[in-house]
């Protein structure tokens, strides 16, 4: 389960350096900063994040799971990823 989640963890950080910060990485961007409050993403990008969890995990995103607590860290987004696919 570890390996699984330090996994999914670079997959959504290696995503969020790519599509939000342009290629630049973040040294001040550990797993558990809240990208909401650090500017890396607005609400565009929360939708950005839908579209790449849907499209590139097979997940479906329900309204009610578009919440902090499930996308607002590359920490969050990976627990999320992973108990979607029932790891």
């Amino acid at each position: 389960m570890e390996q699984t989640m330090e996994k999914t963890e670079q997959a959504v950080r290696e995503f969020i350096v790519e599509n939000f910060l342009f290629g630049q990485e973040d040294e001040e961007l550990g797993n558990d900063t809240s990208l909401l409050q650090a500017g890396v993403i607005d609400s565009t990008g929360v939708l950005e994040l839908v579209v790449y969890l849907e499209e590139g995990h097979g997940l479906k995103v329900e309204d009610e799971e578009l919440v902090p607590e499930n996308l607002d860290s590359i920490k969050n987004l990976a627990r999320f990823i992973n108990s979607k696919q029932g790891n």
